[in-house]
């Protein structure tokens, strides 16, 4: 490869995005840069009274079929794709009447926002880009010579090495804007293609292809030895990646993805029907409540376990008000995460420059498909979204007590959680408020165990007569393999149970309700969450 800048002669620009076109063809004609186009970019550029040559007036051939065949053609790729200091090139060039093309400026057909707008399959096809793709690759593989830009946000580095190389392109620039362009053609076609497994019920298609664009660079992964960027991905859910940022430090590895665990467990509460809050340390809720306003959900998450909030997640389902707002302020908390705020409340948080608020616009829904992907050594686990809720479920009473109408409310909620905590999950619930939770065990009985613990913590700390585990209901998000994990529930106050069912002792587990005279209720649907 040569090192020597590559002088920028001829330029062909065919953008859907037009942000900063006029500008930048203006710049290039300065620099002396003979322009080419296509269609509508081409119509913008005369428009703006700029010299334009129509690419038709390249191949000699006119654009046709709607468009579809315009720029695939041997003037245009042999123009990319030809290699400068090549005798045999240069020959076949100057044989065809093929004049070389040195800087290539493509932004692609919108597939991906026509599919986000709800668009119908005809109009997503013909929204598939096919020239453009060819010549971003053309060009980005001969980038020795050509330089290749597919979005307006590098129009100003190509400006400034033009005019600080005399009207040249770098070979340190150009290889930059070449692995850009290659990644932008892998995160197109990935849209494509995953666009096209939903559209045919695909659940396992023969290839599985991911694309994202850099939101941010971070400071390190989750340990300062890490390296690590967070992404976007085409998915349009309400959430940290689509949320606005207020104020606040640069969010870091962990806080994103504990704002992601905070929210999503946020959005099972429906916000039109009770406030609620989440808080979430380490990827766990350690706090959880429904409340008559956000300030009693808050309170009643915080009571929870008040030592493990410190340094947390809230996450909210309603506007952040003044009085939450002044609440949440008062303990050391890293990011608050809610649909919107009032301008009281925002000032409110302000006063802490360092605390992140988020604010995401809606919840995101619960039911929603969607897919999960998790990394493996030389693999990538791909799973649906479990969107299954508990209000959706067809409870069963399997034991001789039936639940009272306040259990069967609590074991509701306890379940919901339930679903966003790690396996092995046990959650103790009473008056719609988490009162001990134990996540991520290798046994269920030392969930239940460690849950009851730390609510006896927390009766210590709020000087309590006994834990609130006492009448409580709980939850488990798998079935019990042993009659043990439940009765250590029953053991710490519960009354009532809510589990998946279905282990082959099922029997045993039920007598063992039944004996202790608590309820039991079967929701025949799992939430295991590693």
């Amino acid at each position: 490869m040569s090192p020597t800048p590559r002088r920028v002669t001829r330029a062909l620009l065919s953008v859907s995005d037009k942000t900063g076109l006029i500008d930048f063809a203006r710049a290039l004609v300065g620099h002396g840069v003979e322009l080419v186009s296509t269609g509508g970019t081409a119509k913008a550029i005369a428009a703006a009274s700029l010299p334009v040559k129509d690419v038709s007036d390249l191949t000699g051939f006119p654009e046709m079929m709607d468009g579809r065949v315009k720029t695939l053609h041997p003037k245009v790729h042999g123009g990319l794709l030809a290699i400068r200091d090549n005798a045999e090139h240069k020959q076949a060039m100057a044989d065809h009447g093929i004049a070389q093309i040195d800087l290539l400026v493509v932004n692609l057909y919108p597939f991906e926002a026509t599919v986000d707008k709800g668009a119908g399959y005809e109009d997503c096809i013909e929204n598939i880009d096919i020239g453009g793709p060819a010549m971003i690759r053309a060009a980005a593989k001969n980038h020795d010579d050509v330089a290749v830009v597919v979005e307006a946000n590098d129009y100003q580095a190509v400006l400034d090495e033009l005019a600080a190389n005399n009207g040249a392109t770098t070979l340190s620039l150009r290889k930059r804007l070449a692995a850009k362009a290659y990644a932008r053609t892998a995160a197109y076609d990935a849209a494509i293609s995953n666009w096209f497994a939903l559209q045919l019920e695909l659940d396992a298609p023969d290839f599985r292809a991911i694309g994202g664009r850099l939101l941010q660079s971070l400071r390190y992964g989750e340990n300062p030895h890490q390296k690590a960027a967070f992404y976007a991905t085409p998915e349009k859910r309400p959430g940290v990646a689509t949320a606005r940022q207020v104020q606040g430090k640069e969010l870091s590895y962990n806080n994103i993805n504990d704002t992601d665990a905070a929210y999503e467990a946020v959005g099972e509460f429906d916000a039109q029907r009770t406030a609620a809050c989440v808080i979430v340390k380490h990827a766990n809720p350690c706090g959880v409540a429904e409340g008559a306003s956000l300030l009693d959900a808050c309170q009643k998450a915080l009571a929870c376990d008040s030592v493990s909030a410190f340094g947390g997640i809230v996450a909210l389902n309603r506007t952040l008000d003044a009085e939450a707002a002044r609440a949440i302020t008062e303990i050391f908390t890293e990011v608050i995460i809610a649909p919107d705020a009032t301008a009281e409340a925002i000032a409110i948080v302000a006063a802490k420059k360092n605390l992140r608020l988020l604010l995401a616009g809606s919840l995101p829904d619960p039911r929603a498909t969607g897919l999960t992907y998790k990394t493996v050594a030389g693999g990538l686990l791909v799973q649906s979204r479990d969107n299954a809720v508990v209000d959706d479920m067809a409870l069963k009473v399997v034991t001789k007590r039936q639940p009272t109408e306040a259990e069967l409310r609590d074991l509701k909620f306890a379940f919901r959680v339930g679903k966003h905590v790690k396996s092995n999950t046990i959650i103790y619930a009473k008056d719609l408020a988490t009162v001990g939770i134990g996540a991520g065990q290798m046994s269920r009985v030392d969930s239940a165990r460690i849950a009851a613990r730390k609510a006896q913590d927390a009766a210590e700390a709020m000087k309590l007569a006994a834990p609130m585990t006492k009448g409580s209901v709980v939850a488990s998000d798998a079935f019990f393999p042993f009659a043990d994990g439940m009765l250590a529930c029953i053991e710490a106050g519960a009354t009532a149970v809510i589990q998946p069912g279905g282990s082959v002792r099922d029997d045993e587990v039920i007598k063992a309700a039944d004996d202790a005279g608590i309820a039991m209720v079967f929701t025949g649907t799992r939430h295991f969450r590693h």
